[in-house]
């Protein structure tokens, strides 16, 4: 959808230069270039050797204008506690975009963040689409007004789901379940629990996950052991200074993230607690904080990168004409030596 006239990349081949070795039209060449359906498999595959071999770039601007797209999208984060995750989705994304021939344009947010934040960062970057973190997935507000303005976009890990709106994010319940699992499996009956930031969808799936674990294990869920938390190094030191304060005190703790789980270890070296051998501990990300603690954390590896990088892909793809589509990706169990078996204390 450029002009015939418009330069392409290194070489400056032009579009008509491209559709003359491919012997095609312009508009065909446009097609193939932006990703467009209808293009027939064998003259797809023509147009890209021509592209190859003539060493042939698009300029963006060009498309957009021509297109009325800009082959933008933006994203939409709140700083974390802990950078990796955000330095891992951004990763992520910027990957499928850059694979697909687009801008990925950042806005951090904070916690104050107003419809009309999101409106005026649309209107001035005139992205196509925006990928929304959690806990922004979340906010009807946000999501009322882009669908309003009919703004395609995209929730990474999402509380709730919609039919309608494209949606990636881990199994959060399901491998809060194996979590558990593995330490009940280590003998542990007494297992204390520090929930996540409560805006954060991630901190009630972990949870659900967690009792639904012990409910089908016969294990009753003591709601002494369940502790506030906010995904932060200071909640599992709290957290851990008020389970100590209990006449039955837990012999492991799951903290709702690795950053949790660091101030649960530090606060038990504080106080004397020997890991594992008194208390086992386990955290959730496998973020780097899991190995720089000691001992290092058991924990949960989400695959951050993938689910960033599939929501971004299918953002585009959405904004091209394809359905909403919501997927989920299975997480991995990283067992370390933050956690024992009851029986070796």
């Amino acid at each position: 959808m450029e002009h015939g006239t418009a330069t392409g990349g290194r070489s400056g081949a032009t579009i008509r230069e491209v559709a003359q070795r491919a012997g095609v039209s312009i508009k065909t060449v446009s097609r193939v270039v932006n990703n467009e359906p209808n293009v027939r498999p064998e003259t797809r595959k023509r147009v890209q050797k021509a592209v190859s071999d003539l060493d042939y770039e698009p300029l963006p601007a060009a498309r957009g204008l021509a297109g009325r797209r800009t082959f933008s999208i933006g994203l939409l984060y709140e700083n974390p506690h802990e950078f990796s995750y955000i330095h891992r989705l951004l990763e992520g994304a910027y990957a499928a975009c850059e694979a697909k021939g687009h801008a990925l344009l950042l806005r951090p947010c904070t916690a104050d963040l107003t419809p009309a934040t999101v409106r005026q960062f649309v209107r001035q970057t005139r992205v196509d689409g925006v990928l929304l973190t959690a806990p922004i997935a979340d906010r009807s507000d946000v999501t009322a007004l882009l669908g309003s303005s009919g703004v395609a976009f995209a929730q990474i890990s999402p509380r709730d789901t919609n039919p309608e709106w494209t949606s990636v994010g881990p199994d959060d319940a399901k491998a809060s379940r194996a979590l558990t699992e593995h330490v009940l499996a280590l003998g542990h009956r007494r297992i204390a629990f520090i929930k996540g930031d409560p805006k954060h969808g991630a901190s009630h799936k972990r949870l659900a996950g967690h009792l639904g674990c012990l409910r089908d294990h016969g294990v009753a869920a003591d709601p002494t052991l369940i502790v506030e938390g906010n995904f932060d190094f200071d909640s599992g030191r709290r957290g851990l200074a008020t389970l100590w304060e209990l006449a039955e005190r837990p012999t492991a703790v799951i903290a709702c993230n690795d950053d949790s789980a660091a101030g649960v270890v530090v606060a038990a070296h504080e106080r004397g607690i020997e890991i594992p051998e008194t208390l086992s501990v386990a955290g959730f990300d496998d973020s780097p904080t899991a190995t720089h603690t000691w001992p290092a954390l058991t924990t949960v590896r989400q695959p951050i990168a993938a689910i960033a990088f599939r929501a971004a892909e299918l953002l585009i793809a959405n904004i091209g004409g394809e359905p909403a589509r919501q997927e989920t990706f299975d997480c991995d169990l990283v067992a370390r030596s933050s956690m024992a078996r009851t029986d070796s204390r």
